[in-house]
């Protein structure tokens, strides 16, 4: 029960690992990464003191819990190679795009599988990770919960909203970047140095995010707190409006999801 195995030590993978690894739920030695690239294992191992293998047989024996971390392209193999290996009561967690629990069923028959989609938010014990599970695993789930909510946020959602909810969540990541760059580069229209117009422009994100965060109002509210009459910041604001801000995000997001659902 205290051990668990990542397959995959990408991006995604690597900020699991590293909230697993500082949390209380796991000691490092008791996490073990699989993956091909050798630099991928000795930076998480020399990072976060976890142990390492290549050999993905090795790495699931005598484990409950086993994370496939993978791109959806490689996942196939994976499971071509587990599927005669893993044993009835381990479990399997999906952090693929694209793939359903029932799809992985058809490969694993006999395991329980859940589908999870945190985000590289993991990291700093940040992340916003969506849960799915079928009835069979709600006894697993509470554990599968805990297990994320050491990196940050959870929220349980019905499966036919995963690929949803790796847009908002996931692909959301790069989408507020780009809005933050955006930021940081008018800072620097107006004269701020680079690195002063990314903590003015960083600090203000995390504030923003905060006040709706503990506040629980909705965004237009916190807007017009900070919105005066003929001020600046309605100005800017309309701007961005009649550019097609929020036009252009949602088309975006709405892409993003026309394009998962064809990722296999």
């Amino acid at each position: 029960m205290k051990k668990i195995t990542i397959i995959g030590g990408g991006n995604l993978g690597k900020s699991i690992i590293s909230g697993l690894a500082s949390s209380d739920l796991f000691e490092a030695e008791n996490i073990t990464v699989v993956d091909k690239s050798k630099y991928n294992l000795k930076e998480v191992q020399e990072k976060l003191g976890v142990s390492t293998s290549q050999d993905i047989i090795a790495s699931i024996q005598g484990v409950k819990w086993v994370i496939l971390c993978v791109q959806p392209r490689q996942l196939d193999a994976v499971l071509q190679e587990i599927k005669d290996v893993v044993t009835n009561d381990q479990i399997l967690i999906s952090t693929v795009t694209g793939t359903s629990i029932a799809e992985i069923n058809e490969v694993v028959v006999n395991n329980k599988v859940v589908r999870v989609m945190p985000n590289t938010g993991a990291a700093k014990k940040l992340s916003m990770t969506c849960i799915a599970v079928n009835e069979d695993v709600k006894e697993e789930l509470t554990i599968v919960k805990k297990m994320f909510d050491t990196i940050g946020e959870t929220l349980i959602i019905e499966e036919r909203l995963m690929q949803a909810a790796t847009v908002l969540g996931a692909s959301g990541i790069a989408f507020f970047l780009r809005f933050l760059r955006a930021m940081i580069q008018g800072g620097i229209q107006m004269g701020f140095h680079p690195h002063e117009a990314q903590i003015i422009a960083v600090q203000t994100a995390i504030g923003a995010a905060t006040l709706v965060a503990e506040n629980g109002t909705h965004p237009e509210r916190e807007i017009d707190k900070v919105t005066t009459p003929q001020g600046c910041t309605i100005e800017g604001l309309n701007e961005m409006e009649h550019q097609g801000l929020s036009s252009s995000v949602i088309k975006g997001v709405m892409a993003s999801y026309e394009k998962i659902n064809t990722i296999k």
